[in-house]
């Protein structure tokens, strides 16, 4: 795989023999530097990657050579060779033990299909009216944490301050969220045997809609290698094991933010980049049509209204994430500005919609962010087209019995 630039290297040893396989792969040239000049090199040498081994005498140059990193465009992949601390937020962990640059190799590869992605994204943004979301992509990221030992709340905790977090305390149970959720990352904990996490990991690797997501096991040894690019081992205590796998979350959120926003630019600008659902404009549009076509020629037509407490948008914004990967290919919906989802099941009869809710409603309630526990139980309300309606009397509806549910 070649890309625009090198791949800087900064350690303040001799380059290890493992890095000569970045040659072997072709992710070349790779240009030496130490740690003192590290930040001054990124300027100079414009490198498509970089990484940097956690040798002594790193510390005073960590954090300004995290900054200079963190404000280059696109996305410039910064990975940390066998670190023992806390990492800053944008540098990715990599144990290199065994020497194993297969694994190192996979990681890089990784990580500059990202750079590519947002490379495109920033090429195409002119075509449409489509901002690229801003802020941290970590504060949107889903983890399923799957564990049941002593470690397991405080993982929870420490997750749930930075990520929203699902809980699995079964690998069964783990399966069903894999499935049904769109996640950013996975940490396997305490609780389970070596052959069961070795015949999690093995799954996961054989599956591609699982392949580059970040899995971070923190019990055991891994005793072989597994494809699966953003796989690593972070034993320790669970604010360390959560800031370190932090980075990998992440970057795993913004290639799932870029993809969206590379689809809203080939929606003409009508998908919403962080939900994935329709804009409120686009929504209020199609709706709209719908109804009119509905009357005009029969059929059924069905709406569901998932409201949330409006303290609480993280659970909108998860709730809008689980309808854009579930919901059939006929149906639409958006996230509303009152804090609300509403989805449309186009030919469908009010008894059908009504469970496909249901469903839908199970599938949100597991999600919990840090210490406040705030609830993600939306309150359903599902209604269907009638003869005597129209769109605005459809929804009006909905909401007034979304409102006598709540009371």
């Amino acid at each position: 795989m070649s890309q625009a630039g090198p791949i800087l290297f900064v350690s303040n040893a001799e380059r290890p023999p493992f890095i000569a396989a970045l040659d072997e792969a072709r992710l070349f040239p790779v240009v030496d530097t130490d740690w003192a000049s590290a930040a001054r090199a990124v300027e100079q040498v414009q490198p498509a990657a970089i990484l940097a081994a956690m040798h002594a005498g790193h510390e005073p140059h960590m954090a300004p050579l995290a900054r200079k990193i963190a404000d280059q465009s696109p996305y410039l992949p910064f990975v940390a060779l066998d670190a023992a601390g806390m990492l800053p937020h944008n540098a990715l962990p990599f144990s290199s033990r065994g020497g194993n640059s297969d694994r190192l190799v996979a990681r890089l590869r990784a990580a500059l299909r990202i750079r590519t992605l947002h490379a495109t994204v920033l090429r195409r943004l002119p075509e449409v009216k489509v901002a690229l979301p801003d802020g941290d992509p970590a504060r949107d990221a889903t983890v399923l944490l799957i564990g049941r030992g002593a470690t397991y709340p405080a993982l929870s905790v420490a997750l749930g301050e930075r990520v929203g977090v699902v809980g699995a305390l079964s690998i069964e149970a783990a399966a069903k969220h894999l499935n049904t959720r769109d996640l950013d990352g996975v940490v396997l904990a305490e609780g389970f045997t070596a052959r069961v996490t070795d015949a999690f990991l093995t799954v996961l690797a054989e599956d591609t809609r699982f392949r580059s997501l970040p899995v971070v096991v923190t019990a055991h040894q891994l005793t072989q290698s597994y494809d699966l690019p953003n796989l690593e081992l972070i034993p320790g205590e669970p604010a360390k094991v959560a800031a370190n796998a932090l980075p990998l979350i992440r970057q795993h959120a913004m290639e799932a933010q870029l993809s969206r926003t590379l689809r809203s630019i080939d929606a003409g600008g009508w998908l919403d980049p962080r939900s994935g659902l329709l804009t409120v404009e686009a929504f209020a549009r199609d709706f709209a049509k719908a109804v009119e076509q509905t009357l005009a020629r029969g059929g059924g037509l069905s709406v569901a209204r998932f409201a949330f407490d409006p303290g609480n948008s993280r659970a909108q914004l998860d709730a809008a994430r689980i309808l854009s990967r579930l919901m059939r290919q006929m149906d639409f919906g958006a996230a509303q500005k009152d804090g609300s989802v509403i989805v449309v099941f186009a030919e469908t009869d009010f008894r059908t919609a009504h469970m496909i809710a249901r469903r839908l409603s199970a599938v949100m309630r597991h999600t919990s962010n840090g210490k406040h526990e705030m609830r993600s139980d939306p309150v359903v309300s599902v209604d269907s087209l009638s003869p005597s309606d129209t769109a605005r009397s459809l929804l009006a509806r909905l909401s007034a019995d979304a409102s006598r549910a709540a009371s």
